[in-house]
């Protein structure tokens, strides 16, 4: 498996958008230069089988620069997406707060980076972390920010996915959460609402925080309605972002 950070801007920021099909995704992984991993989603699979064996078409044309999805943050494709990226080994994996350990222990090696979902609570410094299959179903979870990210790594997680942020509704939550991730050494994953308007905002509060790893997830905002597929000039026009503010 290729080590997740092969050049510069992934060491420090990552795109991660979707793809409708693999020449949609080469087309991506061009534009963005490489610095990216493209999201496919369990939730479009009927089983495992087939999940592994399409996943594993897009990495070969790729580099492995995969990153394997629930769909919408359903919890109820935990398992799955464990258990599929088990054969897979991809790059990045996502996954809701109590499925990181499960994940980590069935890839059997530290490389691939895991989120673990928390989501915004309304209150500055807490933060959601029910967000499994059973308890999504129960009262809300609510612990600090630090204490969820101190779990994460407990369970194996390399980064938190902040989700859903609403864009830059969330903005003095997300704030705090960049600041507890930069102080903890921890990667961050800001999901929901961006798009080309605020996505120079949201990586800047990331970076101004000392984030040493970010990876934005941009996917409806840049995906063509009548064809699903993400637009390639779209994603350069990231890419073009964040070399301005990563330098």
């Amino acid at each position: 498996m290729k080590p997740f950070s092969p050049n510069y801007y992934q060491d420090r920021v990552c795109l991660n958008v979707l793809a409708n099909s693999i020449e949609n995704a080469k087309a991506i992984y061009a534009a963005a230069e490489s610095y990216v991993v493209v999201g496919l989603l369990s939730k479009n699979y009927p089983d495992n089988e087939r999940a592994i064996e399409d996943m594993s078409l897009y990495a070969k044309e790729i580099d492995n620069a995969i990153s394997v999805g629930l769909g919408a943050g359903d919890p109820n494709q935990s398992q799955m997406v464990a258990e599929i990226s088990a054969k897979l080994q991809p790059q990045h994996i996502n996954q809701v707060f109590t499925g990181v350990a499960a994940s980590r222990a069935l890839l059997g090696q530290a490389d691939t980076v895991i989120n673990g979902l928390i989501s915004p609570t309304g209150k500055v410094g807490l933060v959601k972390v029910s967000t499994g299959p059973l308890s999504s179903k129960q009262p809300d979870g609510e612990v600090p920010v630090e204490t969820a990210i101190a779990m994460l790594k407990d369970m194996g997680g390399s980064s938190v996915k902040f989700f859903p942020m609403g864009g830059l509704k969330t903005k003095n939550e997300f704030e705090y959460v960049a600041k507890a991730c930069a102080e903890q050494d921890f990667y961050l994953e800001p999901t929901g609402g961006i798009d080309l308007d605020n996505y120079e905002a949201i990586l800047q509060i990331a970076l101004d925080a000392g984030v040493k790893k970010i990876i934005p997830h941009i996917y409806t905002s840049i995906i063509d309605a009548k064809t699903g597929n993400t637009r390639p000039e779209d994603v350069r026009k990231l890419l073009a972002i964040t070399k301005k503010l990563v330098g």
